[in-house]
């Protein structure tokens, strides 16, 4: 009830303020609605930013600009992560982490990062970062309910003090409840960046720093899944479904300090350039998993869930990662030709424990694995006509085995047609929490030296009025993955244990992905469909064969054109497959084949509108929950979402 009073509080006095005196003028006169309240004592009306004038940077410098409109896209949008998550499957409570249903999502570095990637779907990578020129100060806010107490706010504002310097600052928060016992999620992310660049464009420099905490109670998952399929009202309530850890929590912080800067040799820009680039990049992370009470109830029974302990409670492992990185190198610029950069690199990382133990067989596992790599490398990069390619080759000149050959080619036969090819081949170091790894667990200890993994990657797409279109082919070979290596007699007694292993023979993964609108006057289907198929000898890299999501919609406006809404349902479906389940000691995923998930369908209801800059979103999501079996699963024994109603805003302000 209290989000349809916000949203009547909301909508009602900006419709009120929105009934302006009609001019002669066909469309809106932006002007009159986003100047000072000032120029209406002026005689001489003030100088109007225009949209091209807020511009979004990334760190390879391509260049979007702000976009307030309303459309199913930016719809697909309004969620946690703030992108569209087609191809993920989130986990009941907002902030948990992610199945990955669409394998070609997965990113890859050849640097080993710490690991726990069940942990970083919301940890903001130097990548994700943007940089942004502003005419006037920019600031939007972001609003999204959540799952029982809590909310989702994100707010941001950039201005530039002048026009060579921006500067922005951003904070989002998560406290989100969750339907089922020990769920809580709390997540706080602060990002700051500026940019400058001097009035001849001689010295440019974009930076930033963030600090990041995600703190996830783990449940671990639910024990008896046959009373949540049950449909047993009293198991409606999902707090009278047992877990299997009622108190654990896990917590991944971190904190980066990145600077990224050119300056050109020649005084003055010509047909001719010489740049000396640098890229620094400092990041800790701290990964910690807590547990006071190691048993856990199963019915009537009490199993120890990850096995043996060393302690007989107050779990407190904890992971500390650092790297420090550096980059220099020597660009020649030339109109014709393009643009040369060779470099090399620093790399160092320590990945460090507080201890050393020293198992009962002799096994020694070390408390820390420092490594430093240095690479030689060229890109090259041009851009002539409607042809815009980037070649970037890396090779180490240290002992480690590493490489990395990434061509991009991008083809724009006009303005509504383009064509998209990358090639990538890359050797790739292990993430360190594959090689070393210590917990207060006995079995969840281990010290390995794996072979570096190596992918190759060949990707299509094609942007046509008509249709988006997407294909990729992966090989992939000594392939790092989690597996379950607990013993039948120990799966039956339901512990879980897992561990790294590496697959011997080529895994090759095939996928194809494409959408398409159709509209009907003020109707509208939007249609995306994902397949894929995967050639392997064993059971190690598992995904849906279809997904797809179908959007039936329509789209008008109210009150002579001052709201825009839009308003239908959203139909998700994947087929069968073996999901990857989560552990919560490792955060990561690990590979099984005793219990398929999917298969069942998820429809949302939506209304959403626009007033000014201002989008509202309300959503019935998951609403054939209500009336349907209780099979939907994220991963195995952890539910997916049930029927929730939720509501999300999107304001910007500008001057």
């Amino acid at each position: 009830m209290r989000i349809f009073i916000f949203l009547y509080l909301l909508v009602v006095p900006t419709l009120l303020f929105s009934q302006e005196k009609t001019t002669s003028k066909k469309g809106l006169d932006m002007n009159s609605k986003y100047s000072s309240i000032t120029d209406t004592v002026k005689k001489k009306k003030a100088k109007i930013a225009t949209i091209d004038q807020y511009q979004i940077i990334t760190l390879e410098h391509d260049t979007t600009y702000v976009d307030t409109s309303l459309t199913i896209k930016s719809a697909y949008r309004q969620n946690y992560l703030r992108k569209d998550n087609f191809g993920l499957l989130s986990f009941s409570n907002i902030g948990q982490t992610y199945n990955t249903l669409q394998y070609s999502l997965t990113s890859f570095s050849p640097y080993p990062e710490i690991g726990f990637s069940g942990k970083h779907f919301d940890y903001l990578q130097a990548e994700d970062i943007r940089y942004y020129s502003a005419a006037t100060p920019l600031t939007e806010l972001f609003f999204n309910t959540t799952i029982n107490k809590g909310q989702n706010v994100d707010s941001f504002i950039t201005l530039n003090t002048s026009k060579n310097l921006n500067f922005s600052i951003a904070y989002r928060g998560l406290r989100s409840e969750g339907d089922y016992i020990n769920q809580l999620v709390s997540v706080g992310n602060f990002r700051f960046t500026t940019s400058y660049t001097t009035t001849n464009k001689r010295y440019a420099l974009n930076a930033h720093v963030t600090y990041q905490d995600v703190t996830n109670e783990e449940n671990g998952g639910i024990t008896t899944p046959e009373d949540f399929e049950s449909d047993n009202k009293d198991y409606k309530n999902r707090q009278r479904l047992q877990v299997y850890l009622t108190d654990a929590q896990s917590l991944l912080k971190g904190r980066r300090f990145f600077l990224d800067h050119a300056f050109r040799v020649n005084p003055t820009g010509g047909d001719n350039n010489l740049y000396v680039t640098h890229q620094f990049n400092y990041e800790g992370k701290y990964f910690e998993y807590k547990q006071p009470t190691l048993l856990s109830n199963v019915g009537t029974t009490s199993v120890q869930r990850f096995g043996a302990a060393y302690v007989t409670g107050n779990i407190n492992d904890q992971t500390r990662f650092e790297k420090l990185y550096n980059k220099v190198g020597l660009a020649y610029e030339n109109t014709l030709l393009g643009k040369f950069n060779f470099f090399v690199d620093d790399y160092r990382s320590n990945f460090e424990y507080d201890r050393i133990i020293v198992k009962k067989d002799g096994t020694v596992i070390p408390n820390n694995l420092f490594l430093q790599i240095n690479n030689v490398g060229g890109q090259y990069e041009y851009q002539k006509n409607k042809w815009n390619g980037r070649f970037l080759y890396t090779r180490s000149i240290t002992n480690q085995s590493l490489s990395d050959l990434d061509a991009k080619l991008r083809y724009d036969l006009n303005e509504k047609i383009q064509f998209d090819f990358r090639f990538r081949n890359i050797n790739k170091l292990p993430n360190n929490n594959y090689n070393l790894y210590q917990s207060s667990y006995v079995e969840y200890n281990w010290s390995n030296n794996f072979k570096n993994e190596k992918i190759n990657q060949l990707g299509a797409n094609v942007f046509t009025p008509w249709l988006n279109a997407e294909v990729q082919y992966s090989v992939l070979k000594d392939h790092l993955y989690f597996a379950d290596v607990s013993t039948p007699a120990q799966a039956a007694a339901n512990v879980q244990i897992i561990n790294p292993a590496q697959y011997g023979n080529a895994i090759n993964y095939f996928s194809v992905k494409a959408s398409r609108e159709f509209t009907f006057g003020k109707f509208a289907l939007d249609n995306t469909l994902l397949y894929q198929k995967v050639d392997q000898s064993d059971l190690i890299l598992n995904v849906p064969d279809f997904v797809t999501r179908n959007t039936l919609y329509y789209s008008t406006h109210f009150f002579k054109k001052a709201l825009f809404m839009q308003t239908g349902i959203i139909f998700n479906y994947f087929t069968k497959y073996y999901g990857n389940s989560y552990n919560p000691v490792v955060g990561e995923f690990f590979v099984q084949n005793t219990k398929e998930i999917g298969n069942y369908a998820n429809f949302d209801f939506f209304v959403n509108a626009r007033i000014r800059q201002t989008r509202i979103y309300l959503k019935a999501e998951h609403f054939n929950a209500a009336f349907s079996q209780s099979n939907y699963y994220s991963a195995p024994n952890n539910p997916y979402r049930d029927f929730v109603i939720r509501f999300g805003l999107v304001w910007n302000f500008f001057q």
